[in-house]
């Protein structure tokens, strides 16, 4: 009768130790689910280099004039690390349209900044001055004039542009990595060189109309212009991601199936001398590695 006794409380015990043992079991189950991180919260800001501009399709979120498209390198970011993405690139940005309203009804970009921001990339710069458009229109110009000889843009313009990018363009952009990091302390900031435009010599004439001997006249413009990101990404804390080794032989002078940046005249892109979808992803992955993911 004792033994009866025993051996049902010690029947009830063990059952009891198992039923403890399963609902440990279920809740180490169910922990990482639980646990789960939110995704990053992610803004994108820039240009149309990171607005994608001319590459199909539109953003149908986008202002119309921001000619933003959905294959840009943001949503390539976002879509590789799961990230909440808020775009608000918007082509032919400037610096200055960070802090105030490119066009009306457009918010300035910093406005989708806060301090719950995990992660921020931008492009930002080649528009300040209007470097890019001013110089290849000037030089396209002269290249026009001289059937594509000599240096004719150089030997006109001279240093004017790259003065331009060391004195005013550099403390812009560093002013701007300073204002986001004020809105987003905790937030990590990355800002991308722009891929090469042009090769490092001769060029391409009949897809973009720059004499020979001003092609590396535009690069070196290029190269300084990226110089200044680099500064200023360096003493503000930011991340730079560098385009220039991984863009090379990938410039608007490339095959159509290698480039990465269209040319002015023969390209598939709506705007030309703009990256493609190829030159966008590429950009992703770039900042990807440069970011740790």
């Amino acid at each position: 009768m004792h033994l009866a006794r025993r051996t049902r409380r010690t029947a009830l015990a063990a059952a009891s130790a198992a039923t403890v043992g399963i609902v440990a079991a279920a809740g180490l189950v169910a922990a990482p689910a639980s646990a789960a991180q939110e995704p990053e919260k992610y803004v994108a800001l820039g240009d149309s280099y990171s607005a994608g501009s001319g590459i199909l399709p539109p953003d149908p979120d986008a202002p119309l004039a921001c000619l933003r498209t959905t294959l840009n390198y943001p949503h390539f970011v976002a879509d590789r690390i799961g990230a909440d993405l808020v775009d608000v690139t918007c082509g032919a940005a400037q610096t200055k349209d960070l802090s105030q309203a490119q066009y009306p009804g457009v918010a300035p970009q910093l406005d989708a900044v806060t301090e719950g921001t995990d992660l921020v990339t931008l492009t930002i710069g080649g528009n300040d001055n209007s470097t890019f458009i001013g110089a290849l229109l000037a030089c396209g110009s002269a290249g026009a004039l001289t059937g594509g000889r000599g240096n004719p843009c150089e030997r006109t313009y001279g240093d004017r542009f790259t003065d331009q990018v060391e004195e005013s363009t550099y403390p812009a952009v560093r002013q701007a990595l300073e204002d986001i990091r004020a809105r987003a302390p905790h937030a990590r900031v990355a800002i991308l060189g722009y891929p090469w435009i042009v090769p490092a010599e001769k060029g391409c004439f009949a897809k973009l109309p720059v004499a020979a001997g001003d092609v590396p006249y535009l690069r070196d413009l290029q190269a300084t212009l990226n110089g200044v990101i680099e500064r200023a990404a360096d003493e503000t804390g930011a991340t730079f991601v560098d385009l220039a080794e991984r863009s090379e032989g990938r410039d608007a002078c490339a095959p159509a199936g290698e480039r990465w940046v269209e040319p002015l005249l023969f390209g598939t892109n709506v705007v030309p001398v703009h990256p493609n979808a190829r030159g966008e992803s590429a950009m992703a992955d770039a900042a990807l590695d440069a970011l740790g993911y």
